[in-house]
């Protein structure tokens, strides 16, 4: 059965701001915010909307030389469960480089520096109410390295383990729906979906218009 809708040729998202009319803080912490908005539509009518501010996050599916993916197990208070999930950070430094944050967490979170960047995908973790927004990287080439200087293991992350699983395993978990953490999600089918073939995928430093547009709106 075939349905009658529009092919669309153009696949991209665009930025567009809906005008707001007001705007309440309702709660301020530590890494996340709430807002109140009065956003008006193009038809006139205005809405209300609550929308969680966030400074962004990069992830890493760090692979060995085997093809195997670094994990973690971390406590997440929210769900409620320890969730298996691949190295990951906010955007918290002022300034700093996207890039530059995903070397650092893989530094810290695991002790492991990579030679080979690339990005595997960007996303909105929750568009309908958050601004948080994740660049996931795929990093190969992997190495010892020391964790950088200053940096204190504290919090989940004082209970976190570290260990790895092959591409294929990884895949099969998520598919399987025993893994839900979105970056090793998105991550793991995004490096399938590209055929395993880095010429595929977008250089480390390329151009993130979404993280761009929402810097100094945490």
């Amino acid at each position: 059965m075939s349905i009658d809708l529009p092919v669309w040729t153009e696949l991209r998202d665009r930025a567009v701001a809906w005008p707001v009319e007001s705007s309440e803080s309702i709660f301020e912490g530590n890494v996340l915010s709430m807002t109140r908005e009065q956003v008006r539509t193009p038809s006139g009518e205005l809405l209300d909307r609550e929308v969680v501010g966030h400074p962004g996050a990069v992830a890493v599916l760090a692979l060995d030389a085997d093809e195997n993916v670094v994990l973690l197990r971390q406590y997440r208070h929210p769900v409620g469960h320890e969730l298996v999930e691949i190295p990951a950070g906010l955007l918290d430094v002022t300034g700093e480089d996207p890039e530059h944050a995903a070397r650092r967490e893989l530094a810290e979170e695991t002790g492991l520096a990579a030679s080979d960047w690339h990005v595997l995908a960007d996303i909105a973790t929750s568009p309908g109410g958050n601004r948080e927004v994740v660049r996931i990287y795929l990093a190969r080439g992997l190495a010892h390295a020391d964790r950088p200087e200053g940096f204190v293991v504290e919090g989940e992350e004082a209970h976190m383990s570290v260990g790895r699983a092959s591409a294929e395993a990884v895949r099969d978990a998520v598919l399987a729906g025993d893994m839900a953490n979105p970056a090793v999600s998105v991550g793991i089918l995004a490096w399938f979906s590209a055929g395993r073939d880095v010429t595929r995928l977008r250089p480390a430093d390329s151009p993130w218009p979404m993280r761009e547009r929402r810097v100094g709106r945490a």
